[in-house]
């Protein structure tokens, strides 16, 4: 049973925050925490590290019998979309302003395990 988590208006750019997501999308949940803390995007890195315990956390909640470290969670899917963008003016010479666009993202991470423990199981007893 997969587990899904959302961080919505994030203020930083979409292509800087993709960057990260290609890293950890497929690997293991683990190994994804591991590419996060020591990852020199720092800003990003502990954003994006709180939305995957975040996950981690909805997918216990789901599966209240099974322990986490046993059935080996991994990334399913992370994407990142465009959140609408703050639009400013900065001064420029001779009275023009130029356009200042602050982009924001939003980011959607869905984690599941390898091998479904509980759900096979239960739907194999039932059918019989």
């Amino acid at each position: 049973m997969e587990a899904v988590a959302k961080l919505k208006n994030c203020p930083t750019s979409p292509r800087k925050m993709r960057l990260l997501a290609d890293l950890i999308r497929g690997q293991r949940v683990e190994k994804a925490l591991g590419i996060l803390k020591f990852n020199a995007k720092q800003d990003n890195a502990i954003r994006l590290e709180k939305l995957l315990l975040s996950a981690i956390a909805n997918w216990g909640q789901k599966n209240e019998g099974v322990r986490v470290e046993e059935s080996e969670l991994i990334v399913k899917t992370v994407f990142v979309d465009i959140a609408p963008m703050l639009k400013r003016m900065r001064p420029a010479p001779q009275g023009r302003g130029y356009r200042v666009r602050k982009r924001s993202n939003h980011v959607t991470l869905i984690v599941d395990s390898k091998n479904p423990v509980n759900s096979t199981e239960e739907t194999t007893t039932t059918q019989e």
